[in-house]
């Protein structure tokens, strides 16, 4: 009895060292940097992560590529429709097809088709048309967005695994404000978790859907939009409740001034962060995987900066250029920038 006791005693013990185990962020100095790809002509802000053992980018001269990690070796080509000149901003994929959808008038949006050349699969042409970015919720089920057309934004939706996409009506949507769309910096003014739906304006405006789209409401934030360059440029997400934007202004990239916000209720509101402190106007944010959303990066062309406790501190790691970023695993990552794609180890 007496030795049950003792074993009893034991196993309290464990456990309640494993409940009291704290997770203690990092506090990366640096990241080594190394181009795996470069071609001066390309501008690269739309890049995707397909999974263990490919990376996707499309940019604009109609150009795209896939790289292999484990050969070190790209497939590189180049996507011709009339005689435009295509310029991709966005991507995504599902588990058996890859997307790309051009900017400005018209709008065309690629697929990977049966023979393994790219199908076109969406056109729209019109005044003022110019998307942004996109992504995916399922295999089947998928968003892009773009500037506001007729007085409200251009939120194209598709149902079958992208084969066919359509548009939503303006009598759907909340009122655009004057002149308000996004910005295609680096294919993430956009983001999902489960069926939930954020999109990030020029207006400082967060759109929501809880839905997958059938249903959007909008909250303002204070993000500063003072002028057409000013706005929320990138927004990420965590998990369903944790989510941080940055944003500030492309020709006053040192101005910190309102360009930073983070929530902690899934976006129902939104508060200031890092006030009038580093980083100033940033591209592109990302939470790094698997680090209880206390991790970020945030990216632009005037470097790289790390924060490791959700976004209310930051320190600058590099002064390299980049338009965008997405994580491989928790220290390493892809991005992408003017002329071109390299590898990041955070350390």
């Amino acid at each position: 009895m007496k030795q049950f006791g003792v074993v009893f005693l034991l196993i309290l013990v464990i456990f309640s060292c494993k409940e009291k185990e704290v997770f203690v962020p990092r506090n990366f100095s640096s990241v080594e940097i190394a181009t795996i790809y470069s071609d001066s002509l390309l501008s690269i802000r739309a890049i995707e992560i397909l999974d263990d053992e490919s990376f996707a980018f499309a940019a604009n001269n109609g150009a795209f590529g896939l790289y292999n990690p484990l050969k070190k070796s790209w497939s590189t080509s180049k996507q011709e429709f009339d005689s435009l000149n295509i310029h991709f901003r966005a991507v995504a994929h599902t588990t058996t097809d890859f997307f790309m959808l051009s900017i400005d008038n018209p709008a065309l949006l690629f697929k990977t088709g049966d023979s393994g050349n790219m199908q076109l699969v969406y056109t729209e042409e019109g005044e003022g048309v110019f998307y942004d970015a996109m992504t995916f919720w399922n295999d089947q089920e998928g968003i892009a967005t773009g500037d506001s057309v007729n007085g409200c934004l251009s939120i194209i939706i598709t149902r079958d695994g992208g084969r066919t996409w359509k548009k939503i009506a303006c009598e759907d949507l909340p009122k655009a404000e004057e002149g308000e769309g996004a910005f295609a910096a680096s294919n993430t003014n956009i983001k999902t978790v489960g069926d939930k739906t954020w999109i990030a304006t020029t207006a400082g405006n967060i759109y929501f859907s809880e839905d997958k789209g059938n249903y959007w409401k909008v909250i303002k934030t204070l993000m500063f939009n003072n002028v057409a360059t000013q706005g929320i440029y990138s927004i990420d997400f965590y998990d369903e409740l944790n989510g941080f934007a940055i944003g500030g202004d492309y020709t006053k990239p040192e101005n910190n001034e309102a360009n930073k916000i983070v929530t902690q209720d899934g976006g129902k509101t939104w508060g200031l962060v890092a006030q009038n402190l580093n980083p100033g106007y940033r591209s592109c944010v990302q939470y790094i995987p698997n680090r209880k959303g206390k991790e970020l990066v945030a990216i632009g062309f005037k470097g790289i900066d790390f924060s490791n406790d959700g976004g209310y501190n930051w320190k600058h790691l590099s002064d390299e250029s980049f338009y965008t970023i997405r994580f491989l695993n928790d220290s390493v990552a892809y991005a992408a920038g003017s002329g071109r794609v390299s590898k990041l180890i955070f350390r």
